[in-house]
């Protein structure tokens, strides 16, 4: 029980940062320079979302069984998708619901913030209310159907993009210089699962 209570609360102390970082990475382009640029802010915290998404759910459904046979031929990464999977709980719950929230909301506070700005700056305040309808509707059918078309690739592809998230986990570990490199840089050939 208390490992549980502690797990929580160190992922609500990395939540509140990532949060923060976020929040502060928008205000920083927000207030410094052009509208768009804010935007493209808004659209990479909503891809950021997806992609985490993506990842959580492929190391659910991926299976160790063919990275035994690639950690054996040292394949790059393939060691370290092997933990994934081991931790898949772990992984699925950082990527999908820490993330994931922090996407979905953080995305929540800069739309308003951008309908706000826009209707302000463009004389529209009697519209704002229509607008902030527009703007919630659009981000919603892009984080849904986003999610929605990254779930069934993740589903498809589990094995792969598994493959390819470690081996960017072994590669910021090497240049960090917290782990040697190792492995042949091999690439993998993985038949699609489905």
């Amino acid at each position: 029980m208390a490992g549980n209570s502690q797990r929580a609360f160190r992922v609500g102390v990395l939540t509140f940062f990532l949060s923060i970082s976020i929040s502060l990475l928008f205000q920083l382009t927000h207030t410094g320079t052009v509208y768009w640029v804010s935007v493209l802010v808004l659209l990479l915290v909503v891809f950021l979302g997806i992609v985490f998404d993506v990842i959580g759910t492929a190391t659910t459904a991926a299976s160790e069984k063919p990275f035994h046979a690639m950690a054996r031929d040292r394949v790059a990464g393939a060691k370290r998708a092997i933990e994934l999977v081991r931790k898949a709980d772990q992984v699925a719950n950082f990527c999908n619901d820490v993330v994931g929230d922090i996407c979905g909301t953080v995305s929540g506070s800069i739309s308003a913030a951008l309908v706000i700005d826009f209707a302000v700056n463009y004389n529209l305040t009697s519209y704002r209310d229509l607008i902030s309808l527009v703007v919630v509707g659009l981000i919603s059918a892009l984080t849904v159907g986003g999610k929605a078309a990254g779930k069934s690739l993740a589903l498809k592809k589990s094995s792969l993009i598994l493959l390819k998230v470690a081996f960017i986990l072994e590669k910021i570990e090497v240049l960090s210089g917290r782990r040697k490199e190792q492995g042949k840089n091999k690439k993998a050939k993985i038949k699609s699962e489905r």
